[in-house]
């Protein structure tokens, strides 16, 4: 015969979940949730220098959303920012499905070979990766000015990358795709280790080449997984601050200002810490509408299959 459930025991079993996981709530709610509406306060607020030592910021509505949305450099950092996060993901995602596609071909230790390479340049650390791009393209010592002159290019003598901003962007969009490619090609490399082999051989004796097995059978299958990584590097991409911040600060001429910087730029030369509010609240809301946009076209399209 059963005993009967003490009703003590039942009400621990039914908390005991919700115990596990609250460390984990608890942190998210410190970690993001104070944070942006502390931002999103400061962004209704006459916040600067002397409210940041007095205190007793001043309730000022939208003056500050309004402030920069009439303001044409602000449009002008939107539109690069724009720019930056779709060159950036471009050459981040086709890279990474070649080095994926070509993981799936090589042999076992050619395979471990350069999947180890490719995790030691994904565990590098952001500022040391820059740091070694900054010596790479250096006027007077760099590696990459030292092989153009020994090849003949002697315009390259002393020349200064890092003053000319198209020249600063490229290497930035360099650096970053190379930080991101590693994660990428490992992600979709292990989703085509998920697909039966069955498939391709059936359509390789339907007479089907590589570029349609491709085209009609991986990407269709995989697109979740592409789905997934082309989420994640527009987050990394268009928040990306470290490499510009240390290369260039935005600069030469604003040629690399991206929102993120901008925001940091208005917050630390102008101590005007309610405009970079503003502004960090309207980089996460465009983030968030990109992203809506695109996964709303994606589930349209699972929905289609």
């Amino acid at each position: 015969m059963r005993r009967p459930a003490v009703p003590g025991r039942r009400r621990s079993l039914v908390l005991w979940p919700y115990l596990l996981i609250a460390p984990t709530v608890l942190g998210v709610v410190f970690l993001l949730v104070y944070p942006l509406l502390r931002n999103l306060q400061l962004s209704f607020q006459s916040f600067g220098l002397r409210e940041l030592i007095r205190g007793g910021a001043e309730f000022v509505g939208f003056d500050n959303y309004r402030e920069l949305l009439t303001g044409g450099e602000f449009w002008d950092v939107v539109v690069r920012t724009l720019i930056w996060t779709t060159v950036n993901v471009v050459l981040i995602v086709g890279i990474a499905t070649l080095v994926a596609l070509m993981l799936q071909r090589l042999g076992r230790a050619m395979r471990i070979l350069l999947m180890s390479a490719l995790a030691l340049a994904w565990a590098t650390p952001i500022l040391a990766a820059t740091t070694i791009f900054q010596w790479l393209f250096a006027s007077r010592l760099g590696v990459v000015n030292w092989v153009l002159v020994r090849l003949g290019f002697d315009s390259y003598e002393g020349y200064s990358w890092f003053a000319d901003g198209t020249a600063t962007f490229t290497i930035l969009v360099i650096l970053v795709v190379w930080q991101s490619v590693p994660f990428a090609a490992i992600t979709i490399y292990s989703a085509l280790t998920t697909v039966p082999a069955e498939i391709y051989e059936s359509a390789r004796l339907d007479g089907a080449s590589d570029w349609r097995m491709f085209r009609s059978l991986t990407v269709p299958i995989l697109r979740p997984i592409f789905g997934l990584v082309l989420c994640l590097e527009v987050i990394w991409v268009f928040k990306c601050f470290t490499q510009i911040w240390v290369i260039s600060e935005g600069g030469p001429n604003d040629a690399t200002t991206t929102l993120p910087v901008y925001a940091y730029q208005i917050a630390q030369t102008l101590h005007h810490y309610d405009l970079q509010a503003a502004s960090s609240t309207i980089t996460v809301l465009l983030l968030a509408v990109i992203l809506f946009v695109y996964l709303r076209q994606l589930f349209r399209q699972e929905g289609e299959l």
